[in-house]
């Protein structure tokens, strides 16, 4: 810890490569000048009015094209004063139109390249880029981890024919601190840290980093009965140090769909750190583990699953005890096998973390103004993933969504239910924009422009729809035709957005949870975030019933 603290004063480039999968520096503090948001091409339209104090076409749609401004027949999508650096580029149609980088307002760019290019090339070379953790495709989006600092300046433009759609998620440092400006070209020890880093990632889900680094971690295995209606103890660990490997083994994977949709439900865990009274974790037992319903597979940094086993990398530290139970509202007792991996730490060293938070929840607005957010109120279609007050990092989201309709008597053209404006039912749930206010912002500094390009994909209005999954975003659940479910996770780990003071978070949801008569849309977030020591959030513990909300038929969702 000491030493990442260190790095917060000058970071070489390995030191921000490193940032790309390191789970342990989440739980630093931010400190003031610390920021992180996000470009994107989001419709200008949407505006706040200072004068009303309401927001105005807040639900505009047309999200290709939006700018800052335009330089000749070029846009400029982001421009910054740094220290900074650019941690991700993604478009859902990036063209032969170039991309320009220009660094500490150099006249001359360090990236001049098709914008499809700076995707499928890596430092300017002919052969296809070969980082395929770094650069991954997810189901036609295109992503980009490959970190751009700048001391003084960034700006990127995109000339005439780039394509549609981007977004550019970036962290602004303390006026203080040296990072190494790009140059246009990936030097041997950095394209070294890249490759390491695209290893690190390939092999997520693994204890293959930790071995790596030489942890003196311990080690704990449980086995306990959770009787039904009961709790049981996994972990109980009195004084300081910090968790950073759970694996929870059940038989869930290898029992009936429907059995597996009520297990994973009934089943909860919950965390609580240094005595406190309300747990900072509490979350469905397959939900926080990153996919609903039921046991759907998949591997991320730091989340995954498969028929055996539940893994969790994220690291949650502790001053003067942990303790983690297990839930079972069901009717049956049943057994689990928890491991854990942990180090103790001087409790002065674990008083400066934050500590983890990750709770579920079905559209829980708290203390909002709810009619604001209704439709016909000037923040309408905001759904909020997370409100909370205090200095933390905001780390990301696994979204369920249960979409469904009737099928359309009128036979499509096309596949499915047709495409773009010709389809027989409008059946599509994921437009809604990602906003994200830090520090009680009129205007969020991240403002996206679609639910599935905030993940990483693309064009999921149209089949086909596949199930995918990458370092820090997956789908590992969509039903064949989108009729039904959908699990979807991204997770913020270089570019989590750090708060001072307060975030709120937001995804557009514009269909309601009754859209036709025998069609409903609900969504269920379990968010992750580290907020300060001693401090608590607002999200209780959620009935069984409301975790099992039935569908029109009478199943449950």
């Amino acid at each position: 810890m000491a030493e990442m603290e260190r790095e917060q004063k000058r970071y070489t480039y390995r030191d921000l490569v490193r940032r790309l999968y390191d789970l342990e520096a989440l739980a630093i503090p931010p400190q003031a000048g610390e920021k992180s948001g996000c470009f994107s091409s989001f419709d200008r339209r949407s505006v706040y009015n200072a004068e009303t104090g309401l927001y105005e076409d807040w639900g505009a749609n047309d999200d290709g094209g939006g700018f800052i401004r335009k330089e000749d027949e070029s846009i400029v999508a982001m421009e910054l004063d740094g220290p900074g650096v650019i941690w991700r580029f993604w478009s859902a149609l990036p063209k032969e139109g170039h991309i320009r980088i220009y660094i500490d307002h150099s006249d001359t760019p360090v990236i001049d390249q098709p914008f499809q290019d700076y995707f499928d090339r890596f430092n300017q070379e002919d052969a296809p880029s070969n980082f395929p953790n770094l650069a991954p495709t997810l189901s036609r989006g295109r992503n980009c981890f490959i970190p751009i600092p700048f001391q003084e300046h960034c700006k990127v433009l995109l000339d005439k024919g780039w394509g549609a759609y981007y977004h550019i998620t970036y962290t602004t440092f303390p006026s203080n601190v040296q990072v190494p400006s790009f140059e246009g070209r990936i030097d041997k020890e950095s394209a070294i840290a890249l490759a390491e880093a695209d290893r690190i990632l390939q092999q997520r889900g693994t204890q293959y980093f930790k071995k790596a680094e030489g942890a003196s971690d311990e080690s704990v295995t449980v086995t306990v009965n959770v009787p039904a209606g009961g709790k049981a103890v996994l972990f109980d660990k009195q004084g300081a140090g910090a968790l950073s490997m759970i694996r929870i083994r059940t038989d869930i994977g290898r029992k009936s769909e429907e059995q597996q949709q009520s297990l994973a439900r009934q089943l909860a865990i919950s965390m609580k750190w240094d005595n406190e009274e309300h747990p900072s974790v509490w979350a469905p037992l397959g939900d926080f583990f990153g996919s609903a319903p039921g046991i759907k597979p998949y591997r991320s940094l730091p989340l995954g699953m498969n028929e055996h086993e539940m893994y969790s990398y994220w690291y949650m530290p502790f001053s003067e005890s942990a303790s983690i139970e297990i839930e079972n509202d069901g009717t049956e007792p049943y057994e689990i096998t928890a491991e854990f991996q942990y180090t103790s730490l001087m409790k002065s060293t674990t008083d400066n973390l934050l500590r983890f938070h990750a709770k579920w929840h079905r559209d829980e607005f708290l203390n909002l103004d709810t009619e604001r957010f209704a439709e016909g109120g000037d923040r309408w279609p905001d759904w909020p993933l997370l409100l909370t007050q205090s200095r933390g990092r905001f780390c990301g989201v696994h979204l369920h969504v249960y979409n469904t309709w009737e099928q359309p008597e009128e036979e499509a053209e096309t596949w499915w239910y047709g495409i773009g404006d010709q389809k027989t039912i409008d059946w599509w749930w994921g437009e809604g924009d990602e906003k994200f206010f830090v520090d009680g912002e009129t205007f969020p500094s991240t403002f996206g422009t679609g639910s599935e390009d905030y993940i990483g994909y693309a064009w999921a209005a149209e089949p086909p729809f596949p199930m995918f999954d990458s370092a820090f975003a997956s789908q590992p659940f969509v039903e064949l035709d989108a009729n039904g479910h959908t699990s979807v996770n991204r997770f913020q780990i270089c570019d989590n957005i750090p708060f001072m003071t307060s975030f709120e978070g937001y995804i557009e949801k514009y269909k309601g949870n009754q859209w036709g008569l025998n069609n409903q849309c609900l969504y269920a977030a379990t968010v992750y975030w580290y907020q300060e020591r001693g401090t608590s959030d607002a999200y209780m513990p959620v009935s069984l019933n409301e975790r099992l909300a039935t569908k029109n038929n009478g199943r449950n969702y």
